[in-house]
């Protein structure tokens, strides 16, 4: 057996071992940060600068964006982000997670899981299983057929003459296929428990602006709620 057929084979059990880890070893979710930082930063002292009278003029006709006449902009929201973790999707709700928690102090924004319907889950789980199974028939497929009292099909003899190709692509496609099945595609936002954007429904992901401009629409909703909650119990 030459280099070129010992990677063959040494590769096809790689990723099985892989899989095997990957299926029933799962790892606990991280904690969620906490709110409260512990570190002290030293206190930064600047030179007093008296403000020109057109800043002071911007400060009164534009509200502060820490805060309005309600408290902190985004306190008591909060922002629920549901996305395909399978994919490369993280990276893309990390980068909303901090753009909202900048432009609205206070909001709470959670990262989860969306995970594929249980269809997809289950062919996910079955896919190990044939790979082995293929891999089982073509390198004791002489003992096996007889043993069931079958006779060799003549596809056995196609698949056996190049063993080493057939289970280096058998493994191949079901890791492809795997990953497929594992992939909901989703990114789906959530303000306060309703759904503003759904990937699944647009077929592409929001963009920075649109999602700030959402949250607003949904904050100025909720304000004038409160306005006239306020008004009829006055």
């Amino acid at each position: 057996m030459d280099r070129l057929q010992l990677l063959l084979v040494g590769l096809p059990l790689f990723l099985f071992t892989t899989d095997i880890f990957n299926l029933f070893l799962s790892r606990p979710p991280p904690p969620p940060p906490s709110k409260f930082s512990h570190h002290h930063h030293p206190i930064r002292r600047h030179p007093k600068s008296h403000p020109s009278p057109s800043s002071l003029r911007q400060t009164l006709d534009s509200p502060s964006k820490e805060s309005d006449d309600f408290g902190v902009i985004g306190d008591g929201h909060t922002v629920t982000i549901d996305f395909c973790s399978s994919g490369s999707y993280r990276g893309t709700a990390v980068a909303m997670k901090n753009m909202l928690e900048n432009q609205f102090p206070g909001i709470d924004v959670v990262l989860a899981n969306y995970p594929p319907s249980p269809p997809k889950r289950l062919l996910s789980k079955l896919i190990p299983v044939l790979q082995v199974g293929v891999v089982g028939v073509i390198m004791a497929g002489d003992q096996i057929f007889p043993r069931l009292g079958l006779v060799p099909p003549p596809w056995y003899y196609s698949l056996r003459a190049n063993r080493f190709g057939t289970i280096s692509a058998t493994w191949l496609l079901g890791n492809f296929l795997q990953n497929y099945l594992q992939s909901s595609g989703a990114f789906e936002v959530s303000v306060d428990g309703e759904l503003v954007f759904s990937k699944l429904e647009q077929q592409r992901f929001p963009g920075e602006i649109e999602l700030r401009d959402l949250f607003n629409k949904k904050l100025a909703g909720s304000r004038i709620v409160d306005g006239v909650g306020a008004t009829m119990w006055s």
